[in-house]
């Protein structure tokens, strides 16, 4: 990024904490380090105690590590530093204000960082995607599914697909000039990228068909639990959440509006919804909550619906679970049977849940579409692909493979994809 400012941004999490990562990118970054030290500057790659004053007064700073990077084989593609901080607030504002004070420095904004990385060719737009996965990860599943994103997985896989797509453009090209002198060349070119073409159609299409465990993986999976009022639905959340994010009263009715609760179903991603508890009422703010819980129920990947033992289950659950069995509750065979409040049977309650989860997502398993870009993007190439295929017509088959050619590319960020950089890159936060 010719004439680019350099930016500065506080790195690590909120203070205080041990420690506090101040980073600095762009042509004045070694500079700024060497405004803050009052010795030699470090060599580079390498961490050094190093004291850090203030160059308007020469008041000390603070006493850091300092490392220094040069471009372009750093993070961002550009000049790097580092200071590695004492955590506390004051300590960081400090330095972040000597810093900002010098000339051509500013704070970075939201994803510069990032962002530097992928116009300087660090990373490409999906790699960048997956950074952002990355750091909102919040299961192992999820983590696997964002480093390889950030590998590059998808972008190679999309790659490979764009350069067979141009060999058959190739051939495409190839069979207009022999169209008039050499028909029967043409003919045999037209046959083999015929059948080339359905074997990639045939594979996108399987990549876009099972786009939703991506997605899954990266967003969780939902499970609505149901049940008549007063059952112990939300005692049963809160046992498996292992916190009491859900009122337990003994009075029915008590949960009106539909409560979300994050889970870790042995590494995947899951949100267990207590909803109102289904019933006939006359009381509008019950029946609104009964409502919604069955239009949660209706979008939720898993339908769990909790009883006492004493009423009918639900023709749309997924799992059926009669709870109290303290009290004497009688499950039917397929139901599993617990108590919320002893803790009998949550563990195989858990584990057939940890079970399903991992059924549905498969997680660890190809390359998965997580992004709706991708998705997108998948689809328009496999739309292309078909379309060549389906013609005889060499110029439009040529033209249709150009299309594919080109939404491939938008996988990587290497075509048409300005319109979404700016909403990528917002979701970063400053120091990224």
């Amino acid at each position: 990024m010719k004439g680019a400012a350099t930016i500065v941004a506080l790195a690590s999490g909120r203070p205080p904490a041990a420690i506090a990562v101040v980073r600095i990118s762009g042509p004045l970054a070694w500079a700024a380090v060497g405004s803050l030290i009052s010795a030699e500057m470090p060599e580079p790659r390498r961490l050094s105690l190093r004291r850090l004053v203030d160059p308007a007064d020469g008041s000390l700073l603070d006493r850091a590590m300092v490392v220094v990077f040069p471009g372009p084989a750093t993070a961002t593609g550009e000049d790097l530093a580092e200071l590695h901080l004492h955590g506390g607030s004051a300590v960081i504002s400090g330095v972040l204000g000597a810093l900002l004070s010098m000339d051509g420095i500013r704070l970075a904004e939201p994803g510069e960082f990032t962002r530097r990385a992928f116009v300087n060719n660090r990373l490409d737009l999906a790699q960048v995607e997956g950074v952002a996965d990355l750091v909102a990860a919040e299961t192992s599943a999820q983590r696997r599914q964002a480093l390889a994103l950030t590998g590059g997985a998808l972008s190679r896989a999309a790659d490979a697909w764009r350069s067979r797509c141009l060999d058959v453009l190739a051939d495409a090209e190839a069979a207009l000039d022999f169209a008039e002198d050499e028909a029967d060349v043409a003919d045999r070119l037209q046959v083999v990228a015929r059948a080339r073409l359905r074997g990639l159609v045939d594979e996108i299409d399987a990549l876009v068909a099972d786009a939703s465990r991506g997605a899954r993986i990266r967003d969780g999976l939902t499970i609505a639990v149901t049940g008549p009022p007063n059952v112990g639905k939300s005692s049963i959340v809160n046992a498996l959440s292992l916190r009491n994010a859900a009122i337990v009263s003994p009075f029915a009715g008590t949960t009106r509006d539909p409560i979300e609760v994050p889970v870790d179903l042995g590494g995947v991603a899951a949100t267990l919804i207590d909803t109102a508890g289904l019933r006939e009422t006359e009381d509008v703010v019950e029946a609104e909550g009964i409502r919604r819980a069955r239009a949660r129920a209706s979008a939720a990947d898993l339908v769990m619906h909790v009883s006492d033992g004493t009423c009918s289950t639900s023709p749309d659950a997924g799992l059926v679970v009669v709870n109290k069995s303290d009290l004497g509750a009688l499950a039917p065979a397929a139901a599993i049977l617990v108590s919320a409040t002893r803790g009998d049977g949550m563990e195989t309650l858990r584990s057939w849940l940890v079970e399903w989860a991992k059924s549905t997502v498969r997680p660890g398993e190809s390359v998965l579409l997580s992004h709706a870009r991708h998705r997108e993007a998948f689809v328009a190439a496999g739309a292309a692909l078909a379309e060549a295929a389906d013609t005889d017509d060499a110029v439009l088959r040529a033209e249709s493979l150009r299309h594919a050619a080109s939404a491939f590319g938008q996988i990587a960020g290497r075509v048409g994809v300005d319109d979404v950089l700016d909403r990528i890159f917002s979701r970063f936060c400053i120091g990224k």
